[in-house]
């Protein structure tokens, strides 16, 4: 456990970020040449895309720039706005090979569900939370601070909503001091194992929860994990550890703040740009959005594992009652298990190969 409050760049309070550009990097028309040649590059290889690695996506000057924000990535304050990406110019699957090139700099690609896409859409699809099932992407309604199963969460805008949909952020590190200023009895807490609802991504015979500490302080740096909703709903399952009072307590202590306007930093994403936040540095929310006539909000997603990465214990995200890796860095281990789909989703084609769910692919619009 972590018992002296964090210093440094990590530690960061949203007022003292906000109207500053050092954490955002505006595409010169040098680089935008580069993505224009980059992608051409790929397309003539005719490699597919979950195939194609950074070598196929050359960026002679534009990956010196990449290399430093996956530095401040894991280094710095935990997160990166990339402004420009020219999505005017390419038609859907153009920009999502952009993405993928792009990401492929920065790390590996990983699973973002059972089905295993690695590409995926953030809009509504007209599901709810109640279903448990669903995931929060997949609606327009308000989603609380949290973090998602990977190292860094990429997202592309493609197309703002119609009105709302703000991004915020706030640094897991100055959340952390909050609780154990405020109540040191609460942050021990933080260091527990708690169940975490798995939404239906388990297979037969595996547990639908896993059990994970939210925080940890380890080769010198703070990693915390927390996502309310399913550590909430993991207790419809009954032979999961029961939350305590206590427990009630660190959490509204955790999202009160992480949304208090002394801590987040919020952002209202334009077409063309690139979110990249650390989930083991930031946690990030979204308020509820509107589609309008003709104009849907839609993002681009990637989870990628760095390729250099902190130092992570196996107890944060590895549950030792599951033999594959767990929730962690990975991402949601794939299932070879053909599922229908949910009705929802009925509109979106996928390929045979994604229908048969043998392995890694993409989704598709």
């Amino acid at each position: 456990m972590l018992h002296a409050p964090l210093t440094g760049p990590a530690a960061w309070h949203g007022p003292d970020l906000a109207g500053r550009d050092e954490w955002t990097v505006r595409l010169s028309p040098a680089h935008l040449a580069e993505l224009d040649a980059a992608l051409h590059t790929a397309r003539g290889r005719g490699t597919t895309l979950l195939r194609s690695t950074a070598a196929d996506f050359p960026l002679p000057t534009l990956a010196t720039e990449l290399d430093r924000i996956a530095d401040e990535l894991e280094n710095g304050r935990g997160f990166a706005l990339v402004k420009g990406v020219p999505v005017d110019r390419y038609d859907q699957a153009a920009a999502g090979t952009l993405l993928w090139g792009i990401g492929r700099h920065l790390g590996a690609p990983v699973s973002q569900n059972a089905a295993g896409h690695l590409l995926g859409h953030v809009r509504d699809t007209g599901r709810t939370m109640a279903d448990p099932a669903t995931r929060g992407y997949q609606t327009r309604t308000a989603l609380g601070f949290h973090t998602d199963g990977s190292d860094v969460l990429a997202l592309l805008c493609l197309r703002p909503a119609a009105a709302g949909g703000r991004i915020g952020l706030a640094s897991a590190a100055t959340v952390h001091n909050t609780v154990l200023a405020r109540r040191p009895d609460l942050a021990r807490r933080l260091y527990r194992r708690y169940a975490v609802d798995r939404r239906e991504e388990h297979g037969p015979g595996e547990r639908p929860y896993d059990t994970v500490p939210l925080a940890c302080w380890h080769a010198d740096r703070l990693s915390l994990r927390y996502h309310r909703c399913h550590l909430e709903s993991a207790q419809r399952f009954p032979d999961a550890p029961r939350l305590e009072p206590a427990d009630t307590e660190l959490f509204d202590l955790i999202d009160e703040s992480a949304t208090s306007p002394a801590a987040r930093l919020d952002l209202d994403p334009e077409a063309g740009d690139l979110l990249l936040v650390n989930n083991l540095a930031v946690l990030h929310s979204r308020s509820a959005y509107r589609d309008g006539p003709g104009h849907r909000r839609h993002l681009l997603r990637l989870w990628l594992a760095l390729h250099r990465g902190r130092p992570l214990p196996p107890a944060l995200w590895t549950d030792p009652h599951r033999a594959d890796t767990g929730p962690g860095r990975g991402g949601v281990p794939p299932r070879d298990v053909i599922a229908p789909p949910h009705p929802a989703d009925r509109t979106v084609r996928l390929p045979p190969q994604s229908r048969r769910r043998l392995g890694p692919k993409e989704t598709t619009p």
